[in-house]
């Protein structure tokens, strides 16, 4: 498979092409995975040393890290106050240390092995109502709590400096937010994996792991041998591990991209090229690329399906924002999967001794992605304690098992989505 028809494939950085597995091979640790997740860990893994083998069943990239709205969001889809109020004060001190750790993450990578991905610091919350502000507020607060000090509540005014609508009546500006290219951030992840001596291969999905010490993970026309296995699939894992696919549900997200603005337009629409998203349970979310286009994305379809027509859904959504867009062009749009859980919290754990996973993160993952990688490979080398605060959490299953978990989580949408509507 090749990726999706995105402004992200058009625009991606020219890079050689990774080969297909056709061999039986060994190694340390195969990652089953080439989104952030694997990418992540595996290039943490070979900078420790681990020779590290990785299995994409696609493209580089192919799933929700190839596709996004490209918004680097510190912390988790639950918040620390929610944290807080529902685990052990040790679990909310843990987790609280590590919200802010996956955006020093991603920006350390891009300087370190000079990555090419259009980085622009800055990310806003945009509030619609008093109620969402006053959660803005709150959110500042617990966030100051655990350390993080570059934020800064603006009211309508501030708002409509940054942003050229009459939509929202506050936000908060996150300083230490941003936004990129999130394909070729991943590209450029990848190269510096192999450049560091790790192996990749696409277009080699995996079919079966035999467990075991060492395992083995079979692919249509090679073997992979290693003494641990890495599953980082997430929304794209399907059927090849049914006690993960069991307790989270992939989840469909839509955007678009408009053709170029004027520089005068983009100077106008947003004028410190932040990115945006706003406060409602299923929010919208945008921003500027580096050649002047707006990236508008929002709403959720439940269940592994994609829409028929995601210029119809999302386009209205935009020109509410934005009316003064009315008759632009679409030049891209496309829907990409991510996995949700019940918490609404990052899936770690173990499957057998030796075979680990981490999904789920909810809509929030280019930031724990990265941070997923780098406790994997803490594990790996000893230092269990931060991975195990999230392997610890309750994997809950959704109401209604599998068969019934879209039209319950539809249902819980649509009552959070009138909640937005009338403000309460």
């Amino acid at each position: 498979m090749q990726h999706v028809s995105s402004y992200y494939a058009a625009s991606a950085n020219t890079h050689p092409a990774w080969p297909q597995l056709d061999e039986d091979i060994q190694c340390d640790v195969c990652v089953v995975g080439g989104g952030y997740t694997g990418l992540s860990s595996a290039l943490f893994l070979v900078e420790s040393g681990f020779d590290v083998v990785l299995l994409e069943a696609s493209q580089i990239g192919f799933g929700a890290s190839g596709r996004n709205g490209g918004q680097i969001v510190n912390s988790y889809s639950r918040d620390i106050d929610v944290i807080e109020s529902r685990y052990s004060q040790d679990t909310a001190r843990m987790l609280g240390s590590m919200m802010f750790e996956g955006a020093d993450i991603i920006r350390s990578r891009i300087k370190q092995y000079n990555i090419d991905c259009d980085f622009r610091q800055g990310g806003m919350f945009a509030a619609l109502n008093t109620r969402q502000m006053a959660a803005l507020k709150a959110q500042k607060a617990g966030w100051e709590r655990y350390g993080h000090q570059h934020l800064e509540l603006l009211d309508a005014k501030q708002i409509r400096q940054q942003v050229d609508t009459e939509s929202y009546v506050g936000g908060l500006l996150d300083h230490k937010g941003g936004h990129l290219h999130p394909l070729n951030l991943a590209l450029g992840e990848a190269n510096a994996i192999r450049q560091l001596g790790g192996r990749i291969f696409e277009q080699s999905a995996v079919l079966e792991i035999r467990h075991g010490d060492p395992a083995t993970v079979v692919t249509a026309k090679g073997k992979v041998k290693a003494h641990f296995v890495v599953m980082a699939g997430n929304a794209y894992l399907g059927n090849l591990e049914p006690k993960l696919t069991a307790k989270a549900m992939p989840c469909g997200s839509q955007v678009i991209t408009t053709e170029p603005l004027s520089e005068e337009q983009a100077s106008r629409l947003i004028p410190n090229n932040y990115c945006v998203e706003d406060s409602n349970y299923l929010l919208d979310y945008f921003r500027l690329t580096a050649d002047r286009r707006l990236i508008y994305g929002g709403g959720v379809v439940y269940g592994a399906r994609d829409p028929d027509d995601i210029e119809r859904l999302v386009m209205p959504k935009l020109l509410k924002t934005f009316p003064q867009l009315k008759g632009i062009k679409v030049d891209y749009r496309w829907s990409g999967h991510f996995l949700l859980t019940l918490s609404r919290l990052p899936q770690f754990g173990r499957l057998e001794p030796n075979v680990y996973y981490m999904q789920g993160y909810s809509g929030h993952g280019v930031t724990c992605t990265h941070l997923a990688g780098k406790l994997l490979s803490e594990i790996l080398t000893g230092q269990a304690e931060r991975f195990d605060a999230f392997a610890n959490l309750p994997h809950l299953p959704f109401f209604g098992g599998r068969r019934f978990q879209v039209p319950f989580s539809a249902m819980g949408a649509a009552y959070y989505s009138l909640r937005d509507k009338l403000g309460v």
